[in-house]
């Protein structure tokens, strides 16, 4: 439960994002005006699924043996990072890259609120 708190602090500090338990009380999804970008289980707190780049995810994954396809999602978009042996900041980057993959899907009214929060 170590990274909780900073992960927590890292999504919600980001313009339009709630918290919410869609799957079951343990697992907390944040999302962006609706749409998921960041996940994990509340009981062990160990690792994330994060959206990603499809070309960026495949490029992780041979590269961190910390970084795999995430098991409940779609492999191709989506990557479950185990916090051990991974930097804070490298992780807070992976979640902002998320996060703006997400945004960018946004319709533009939304997107434009976002900027200017």
């Amino acid at each position: 439960m170590e990274h909780f708190d900073w992960v927590q602090q890292i999504c919600e500090s980001k313009a339009l994002v709630t918290a919410e338990f869609p799957f079951n009380e343990t697992t907390i999804v944040w999302k962006v005006a609706g749409k998921m970008f960041c996940l994990g289980d509340i009981e062990s707190f160990q690792s994330i699924a994060l959206k990603c780049d499809p070309e960026k995810a495949l490029e992780l994954r041979s590269e961190y043996p910390q970084i795999k396809g995430a098991f409940h999602m779609s492999k191709v978009h989506w990557n479950d990072i185990t916090f051990e042996g991974l930097s804070k900041p490298f992780v807070e980057s992976l979640i902002n890259h998320s996060y703006e993959i997400v945004v960018q899907k946004l319709p533009k009214e939304t997107r434009e609120i976002i900027l200017h929060q």
